[in-house]
């Protein structure tokens, strides 16, 4: 089963009421049934912001897109964890050549501070000699 048919295949189970739309109620249940902590009011929330013709409610492609969109919003907060992890102590939002020393070092690697210098010349598209999130963000893609 391809990745369409899969997005169909749950799109059809939120449909409740077969219509081919999921309205904002259809949502909130199906949701809620998922275990996700959505109110009514964001279900609509959500219908609103992502429903391309204006009826109401959100059809295949609309659904494809917010599936999609969460998908997204998932990696990149999956990636400023690892970022977190690998940037400066002091929270300064970048990675320097002795922070990725010392978090490859506690990951079992080792690396010099030269080394890890040329890690960073690669991805650091500014020039600035460290990674800020958008370059660690390139990397990891």
């Amino acid at each position: 089963m391809n990745r369409n048919q899969q997005y169909e295949r749950v799109f059809n189970h939120f449909d409740r009421n077969g219509d081919g739309k999921i309205s904002p109620a259809e949502l909130h249940l199906c949701l809620g049934l998922l275990g996700g902590e959505i109110s009514a009011e964001e279900a609509e929330t959500v219908v609103v912001l992502m429903d391309s013709d204006g009826d109401g409610q959100l059809g295949l492609d609309d659904f494809v897109r917010l599936i999609e969109k969460t998908e997204e919003e998932e990696k990149v907060r999956d990636l400023r964890e690892a970022f977190k992890v690998y940037e400066m102590e002091d929270g300064s939002g970048c990675i320097t050549s002795r922070s990725l020393k010392r978090t490859l070092s506690k990951l079992g690697e080792k690396k010099t501070v030269d080394e890890c210098t040329s890690m960073i010349a690669r991805f650091d598209l500014d020039g600035d000699g460290v990674l800020n999130f958008e370059e660690f963000r390139v990397m990891m893609s």
